[in-house]
């Protein structure tokens, strides 16, 4: 399969390598680098260069992120994106995917553990909404590089909350005294891939869910699954689709 990447920092590296040791590890070619798309050349790069791919797996930034998508859909590249802190654009984006046939994979993480992590966090939070002795809070740790707050993995753990803990009517991204409104912590230190607790607590007990992440190869791994199950399909889609939790 030959891929585009939008973006080559941190995580875009990090796709790179893991593209190679699976190749080397089945002792031939499945993940093809055909385009590596960076700062220093997107203005040059050509919509039929973009096209030599079968698919694009796109990490950049929130004030590129949504120009790439679109460059992919003139290109008819399907495209997975794991860039964060543009979703308020997310439900245009799927729309005009739907509407005009084009291919289009989001997910705020692409961890496979992540992904899990999610499904059990939409489960508790059902479970908890009979439950309203429980008081809920977010946190979220990442490295000092990263550019958006909260995160995106963040951001959508506190949302499938809010849509079933009905005490719950919004998040702040701060420590917040009022009862109706999810606390989302950020903090930033040294190499951290990322942290993320979920907090049930009582005046008789606490329940955590962690997911803690020790590197970034759990990313990289799951966006190259999601690119090969995005590959000749026609649609918007989540790491939900690909891991078989909206059956």
């Amino acid at each position: 399969m030959k891929v585009a990447l939008i973006g080559y920092g941190k995580m875009g590296k990090a796709i790179h390598e893991i593209a190679k040791e699976k190749n080397e590890r089945a002792g031939k070619t499945i993940f093809d680098i055909v385009l590596i798309i960076d700062v220093d050349n997107r203005a040059t790069v050509t919509k039929e260069e973009l096209q030599q791919a079968d698919v694009a797996i796109e990490f950049t930034s929130p004030h590129t992120a949504v120009e790439n998508i679109k460059w992919c859909f003139d290109a008819n590249v399907p495209v997975v994106v794991g860039s964060t802190g543009w979703t308020n654009q997310l439900p245009e984006i799927k729309e005009y995917a739907l509407k005009h046939n084009k291919a289009f994979l989001f997910a705020p993480n692409f961890s496979i553990g992540v992904n899990i992590f999610f499904e059990v966090n939409r489960y508790l939070a059902q479970i908890m909404n009979q439950h309203d002795e429980y008081d809920v809070v977010l946190e979220e740790i990442h490295h000092t590089e990263k550019k958006d707050a909260p995160s995106g993995t963040a951001l959508h753990a506190a949302l499938d909350i809010l849509k079933r803990l009905e005490r719950k009517k919004d998040w702040k991204n701060e420590t917040t005294a009022v009862s109706e409104e999810l606390s989302i912590i950020s903090k930033r230190e040294e190499n951290v891939p990322g942290t993320h607790t979920i907090t049930y607590e009582s005046s008789i007990d606490k329940i955590e869910l962690t997911h803690l992440a020790h590197n970034r190869k759990g990313f990289a791994g799951g966006a190259l699954l999601a690119a090969e199950w995005l590959k000749d399909k026609k649609g918007a889609y989540s790491m939900e689709d690909v891991l078989g939790f909206n059956k």
